[in-house]
């Protein structure tokens, strides 16, 4: 089982990164015009593409992989510690 290193901020650091501005710049896409087509808040969606989010519910990364025809896959990347 993976141990959990903490944070400065007392959370813990996951190995799985959230590659979104990738696939806006791909896409030629802006943030807010992805929350509109989601249906999603700028600010929550913002949580999300900076890795500060703790979770996503399948439906918000199907919406989001059909907005940007991708596979989730192409928005998560798992890292493993160094």
């Amino acid at each position: 089982m993976r141990a959990c290193a903490p944070t400065s901020k007392g959370r813990c650091k996951v190995a799985i990164v959230v590659k979104l501005d990738d696939m806006l710049h791909d896409r030629r896409m802006t943030l807010t015009e992805l929350a509109d087509r989601v249906g999603m808040t700028l600010a929550n969606l913002s949580i999300l593409k900076t890795g500060k989010a703790r979770a996503i519910r399948f439906s918000t990364l199907e919406a989001i992989c059909e907005a940007l025809a991708c596979q989730p896959g192409d928005i998560l990347k798992f890292e493993e510690d160094k």
